[in-house]
């Protein structure tokens, strides 16, 4: 080095290294306390009449690890954290776990298979501990994780689906429910999984098409078709509607003698309106147990319904020779038996058809009545369409209202009983004699209120997303805490388009329901995190990207900026290790510019209010001004795949490529005002540069920051660079 050459950081004369960074750096963050908004207004980073801006982070499935889609929520999200921050916002980031109750236990069920056992038979409460030692041992694992990817939320209000005080708001929304009679316990059709032995509601149900024999059989004077012959020994009802002209001759309640499946039986003919004319013969036989459409048609008309198949998959006893044999194996056994009888008219062997299966184990989900608890949906759809339709929350983007509104103008009511042991237990009594349910939160019930017969606790657990469903709320202490009061409604739920249904519509409800008021202003909803072919990641296909060894190799705000860039709102994004290796690229040009700068501004200093620019630099200046404007109004847009693209061309394409090489001949100048100029539009230069990029990229930006300030601020606490005339878009942090 010449004797004459600045002296610069030695950290800056190496390539920048991320390993060497990123746990300092979060450490740095972490221990400021700045993460906490009420920590920025005691050290006057805030105003403490700030305006409050809050996201709440969708809790994260406590049963694994992160996978690239969480990488996505944590990049998107802090992004927003970050620049709200710096605007002057009062931000909270409040995290989260969910027990996440099916999806838990199914997870821990295959753990038990590896250990040759099994959840049947085991004492529930054993069972339970041990779900929840997993549980806390992953959410130890996964905080760390969203500590890697870069996090700045509040760890000092994080909460978990199973605290005490979510669980007590959760039970008082059951109890409020039922004193409104908007929840009831009855016997209607679910959705049940023969291996997981336990009901779904409708949104947790997989359509898979599949090309299966579709059968014509002869029931009496009539043609009946069907693809589940299993499910007809106890038909006994054949329905036809009034109008259909080739039925005339048949009256409503008229009984017929008929050789089924077993031997004669006599069965009634019903006229229904429901009944589509141009389906197959346009008659049917119906099995109410085991048919929803069957169920509402003998609801409707008072009509008895027989269980045909057991909750194992397994035919009972009015099955006759059939009886406790599996319906897979029993159903060409059945055929057989029918065309033994001349009772099959024709065999479609290419019916194509959707069958409704376990979302998790792919098992064809067998309809059953089951007594279980409903939310009557209508009454809290209606409230949400009225807010939704008068555009009092924004959809980005915004077909996902056109797709929401669909939805809740045909919801149907909810099932939200589980037979699983992880998850919260509903708080009700079960009366053993006649069935009816009753919510005890205290405890305190011992007789049936209807009939004064025993009562037993209610086995089942709610399921995951009525408990989620309240996130918003109960994370922030409804009704009376302090942070209700101060940061609900919340401002954006960020999270993926496929659970706008699952999550996002019964926040929407429950919200409106329990506290009266939206529970977010904003729903931003991404898509899903495609592999570099564009498909779907799974474990089978052997294509999931693991975000901690992207970050290990190449730097988190590589990765973050990575899922950013190109990332439309509710767009599938496909994610590439060569993007990824792109944008390290990027992170080390910001680390060479930043020695070049530091490297040629000798001793000058830093001035705030330098205002003795030259021509060249003034005109630099409005440039720059323009494109904060833009930058700044994207940001406010949730525009953040434009503004990554932005800063990242100015930084590269015109920053370094050429105003620096431009500044190169300045410096080798004679003109003293130029040279200052130059040096200090520089300086304001890389300033504004590390701002903007610090939600984006955090962590290369914090130890530049450090680097040229000397560890006298942190950036993350800095004011967002305004334009020369005027800021954009919101408060702005205190000087």
């Amino acid at each position: 080095m010449r004797d004459d050459e600045p002296v610069i950081d030695p950290k800056l004369l190496k390539p920048y290294n991320p390993k060497d960074t990123e746990d300092r750096i979060y450490k740095l963050w972490e221990d400021s306390g700045f993460f906490n908004p009420d920590v920025c207004i005691e050290k006057g980073t805030i105003k403490e009449d700030a305006e409050p801006f809050t996201l709440i982070m969708p809790p994260t499935n406590a049963n694994g690890s992160l996978h690239a889609g969480h990488g996505l929520v944590m990049a998107i999200e802090d992004l927003i954290v970050r620049y709200k921050r710096m605007r002057g916002f009062k931000t909270l980031w409040l995290p989260g776990l969910d027990h996440a109750g099916f999806e838990t236990q199914v997870v821990y069920e295959r753990k038990l298979e590896k250990e040759g056992r099994t959840r049947f038979g085991m004492d529930k409460n054993e069972l339970y501990k041990e779900i929840l030692d997993f549980t806390l041992h992953n959410s130890k694992n996964i905080n760390g994780q969203v500590r890697k990817m870069g996090s700045s939320c509040d760890w000092s209000r994080e909460k978990f689906t199973l605290d005490d005080n979510v669980v007590k708001t959760v039970y008082q929304t059951f109890k409020k429910l039922y004193d409104d009679e908007l929840v009831y316990r009855g016997n209607r059709i679910v959705s049940w999984c023969t291996k997981h032995q336990t009901s779904f509601s409708d949104l947790e149900i997989k359509d898979e098409e599949r090309v299966e024999p579709y059968y014509y059989l002869k029931y009496g004077p009539f043609v009946i078709s069907t693809s589940r012959p299993e499910t007809k020994f106890g038909d006994k009802y054949v329905v036809m509607h009034p109008s259909d002209e080739r039925y005339k001759e048949y009256k409503d309640g008229q009984k017929i003698d008929l050789e089924w499946i077993n031997g004669p039986i006599t069965a009634t003919i019903i006229k229904d309106e429901s009944i589509d004319m141009e389906f197959g013969t346009g008659v049917m036989t119906i099995t109410p147990w085991h048919d929803s459409v069957d169920f509402e048609i003998a609801e409707r008309r008072g009509l008895e319904k027989e269980q045909i198949i057991d909750e194992n998959g397994k035919l009972l006893p009015i099955a006759g020779e059939f009886t406790e044999m599996n319906i897979k194996k029993a159903r060409p056994l059945i055929i057989e038996k029918l065309q033994s009888k001349g009772l099959v008219e024709k065999i479609d062997e290419n019916y194509k058809h959707v069958v409704r299966t376990c979302y998790k184990c792919g098992t064809i989900l067998e309809p059953q009545i089951k007594n279980q608890w409903f939310i009557k949906m209508k009454p809290l759809a209606e409230k949400a369409l009225e807010i939704i339709q008068n555009d009092k929350i924004k959809y980005i983007p915004e077909h996902y209202k056109k797709i929401t509104v669909h939805w809740l103008l045909n919801i149907m009511d909810w099932n939200i009983s589980r037979q699983i042991v992880w998850g919260i237990p509903i708080p009700a009594k079960i009366c053993v004699k006649c069935g009816n349910g009753m919510v005890d939160l205290e405890n305190k019930i011992s007789k049936c209120e209807k009939c004064k017969g025993e009562v037993k606790q209610d086995p089942d657990t709610f399921d995951t997303w009525f408990s989620s469903g309240q996130w918003p709320f109960a994370t922030l202490g409804y009704p009376d805490n302090k942070d209700f009061k101060t940061y609900y409604p919340t401002d954006v739920m960020e999270t993926a388009g496929e659970i706008i249904f699952f999550w996002v519509s019964r926040m929407i409800m429950l919200g409106l329901y329990v506290t009266g008021k939206i529970p977010f202003k904003t729903v931003y909803l991404h898509g899903l995190v495609l592999d570099a072919k564009g498909q779907k990641m799974s474990k089978s296909k052997g294509n999931v990207i693991d975000p901690l060894i992207l970050t290990d190799k190449y730097g988190t705000d590589a990765f973050r900026i990575g899922l950013i860039i190109g990332n439309t709102p509710g767009t599938s994004l496909s994610l590439s290790e060569d993007k990824i290796r792109a944008y390290k690229n990027y992170a080390n040009k910001l680390w060479n510019i930043t020695r070049f700068v530091l490297s040629n501004i000798d001793e000058v200093e830093y001035e705030e209010d330098f205002d003795n620019y030259s021509k060249k630099d003034k005109e630099l200046l409005k440039e720059q001004d323009k494109l904060i404007e833009e930058i700044t109004k994207e940001m406010d847009e949730y525009k953040f795949y434009i503004v990554g693209e932005k800063i990242y061309q100015y930084t590269w394409s015109r920053f370094a490529d050429v105003i620096l090489e431009e500044s190169k001949k300045i410096f080798a100048s004679t003109s003293e005002k130029e040279i200052i100029s130059r040096k200090q539009f520089l300086l304001h230069t890389l300033d504004k540069i590390l701002k903007i990029l610090h939600p984006f990229m955090p962590f290369v930006t914090e130890e530049i920051w450090q680097t040229m300030k000397k560890g006298s601020s942190l950036l993350m606490v800095e004011k967002w660079p305004a334009s020369t005339d005027a800021s954009q878009g919101g408060p702005i942090q205190n000087d």
